[in-house]
């Protein structure tokens, strides 16, 4: 064999060698990316999976507690009864404070007026150690003719006649009375005015007294309408002569129960009185007197014409 056909089939031996070499190589690098491609893959599956794990362990644990409670599940009209039935206890709720409030507002009120009356009572009993014959008990009344008329306002006299608790038109006997709490008294126009009272028989007149509430205790807050200067008047028998027995100045700032002497010497009976108010501490409309009372000495008719040189 020459050796140039020899060296032809050695060479093309050898491309096929290098033929077969670079198939088995493209085969390996294939296989290797292969298996890098599962191993990737498989990590990313690997990684997937713990963190589907995790969540799935934090779900247990947070609704592991819930699993526990009652469930519940409303319908839309079930939801809207139940709210309905509380605002119903809420509105029953409300209606019961408000009478409790109502309640103690009332006892309070009482209260204040049985506080306010025994106080006066109390008063009365201790500062006054006199008899009292300006005292209606006793047989006392109002000369209606010679007395002022009742104060009336016009816009509210009807309305407020209608309770009890206040009334405008208070009568002049209320001054006859011993009790004496604030809004009982007999209130007259403007700042002058008169009573006449009409005794139980001829009274040796002594000394006036005059009660009126403290400013403390006036709803008002105040004791505007509280008598001033006043003059006193005895009325003889013909109820028509008056003999003047002293002028005298109320204080509010003083005591409510105050008494006065009265200017009798030599002593005088007379079988009425008669107070003169001559201005008030400052109420534009009108004044009030809650109690009048009259102290001195009864005497008989015989008893006073032997004193008089009269018949007996």
């Amino acid at each position: 064999m020459p050796p140039s056909r020899m060296f032809k089939s050695f060479l093309s031996l050898l491309f096929q060698v290098l033929s077969v070499l670079s198939l088995a190589g493209d085969v390996l690098v294939s296989m290797y990316r292969e298996v890098c491609s599962i191993r990737f893959l498989f990590t990313a599956v690997s990684l997937l999976s713990l963190f589907l794990a995790a969540i799935w362990l934090g779900l247990l644990y947070l609704v592991s507690p819930l699993e526990n409670e009652p469930k519940e599940m409303l319908t839309l009209s079930e939801y809207h009864e139940r709210v309905r039935s509380q605002g119903q206890q809420l509105q029953q709720l409300q209606a019961e404070l408000d009478k409790l409030h109502k309640e103690v507002s009332t006892v309070r009120t009482a209260n204040s007026e049985r506080v306010a009356k025994l106080v006066f009572q109390r008063l009365n009993e201790d500062f006054v150690r006199k008899p009292d014959y300006a005292l209606s008990s006793v047989g006392a009344s109002i000369d209606l003719q010679k007395t002022s008329h009742d104060y009336a306002d016009r816009n509210t006299a009807y309305f407020w006649n209608r309770f009890s608790f206040w009334n405008y038109a208070r009568p002049p006997t209320v001054i006859l009375e011993p009790h004496v709490f604030p809004g009982n008294c007999w209130a007259f126009e403007g700042d002058q005015g008169q009573v006449v009272i009409q005794l139980p028989g001829r009274v040796q007149l002594s000394d006036i007294t005059l009660q009126h509430p403290p400013p403390s205790v006036e709803h008002t807050g105040g004791a505007n309408s509280a008598p001033r200067d006043f003059a006193v008047f005895g009325l003889q028998v013909d109820d028509e002569t008056e003999v003047f027995l002293g002028k005298f100045t109320f204080d509010v700032e003083k005591s409510e129960i105050q008494t006065f002497h009265l200017q009798n010497d030599p002593p005088a009976a007379f079988p009425k009185v008669k107070i003169q108010i001559l201005s008030n501490w400052g109420h534009p409309r009108f004044t009030c007197l809650y109690r009048v009372r009259a102290h001195g000495v009864r005497t008989s008719e015989g008893a006073e014409g032997s004193a008089t040189g009269g018949p007996h």
